[in-house]
């Protein structure tokens, strides 16, 4: 799994299933860890816009993401929206030499990402889910016929 350049950043692919510590710290998979050592560093934003999956946004990322927000007049109410959720939930924290990263408590009991947990590749970010929750999803939302026209028309 190779990162490449998108846009502004590097894409993570693929998913991993792993665990979450008794203290809140998720081990990064070892290969999304070592896209990070090799473009990014250690600094994250961490953060979710609905309480239900955690988002990791490598610093420099996360600051490409928020001078697009910039441009949104700050009375926007959509904006004022986002800006509480990412807010009430978002931490900015470090990665530790052992390649954890120590996942909000807040976000943790919310979105319950306390045990087994799915690590996702979302373009220039990483997801984190509940693994079963996760698995749910698969099940309940396959791709479909309409979802397989709409991607057409972007040549996927």
């Amino acid at each position: 799994m190779q990162g490449f350049h998108v846009r502004y950043g590097w894409m993570f692919r693929g998913s991993y299933i792993t665990r979450v510590d008794e203290k809140g710290r998720l081990k990064l998979p070892a290969e999304f860890k070592r896209q990070i050592d090799e473009e990014y560093g250690g600094q994250f934003f961490i953060t979710s816009r609905d309480g239900k999956v955690a988002e990791i946004h490598p610093m420099r990322e996360w600051e490409e993401f928020e001078k697009k927000l910039a441009a949104v007049p700050s009375f926007n109410a959509a904006k004022q929206k986002l800006l509480k959720w990412i807010n009430y939930f978002g931490q900015q924290i470090e990665m530790d030499g052992q390649g954890r990263v120590l996942l909000p408590q807040l976000l943790r009991e919310k979105a319950n990402l306390m045990a087994e947990v799915v690590v996702y590749g979302n373009e220039g970010y990483l997801k984190v889910e509940n693994h079963q929750v996760y698995e749910q999803g698969l099940e309940t939302g396959p791709i479909t016929l309409e979802d397989r026209v709409e991607l057409e028309k972007y040549g996927v």
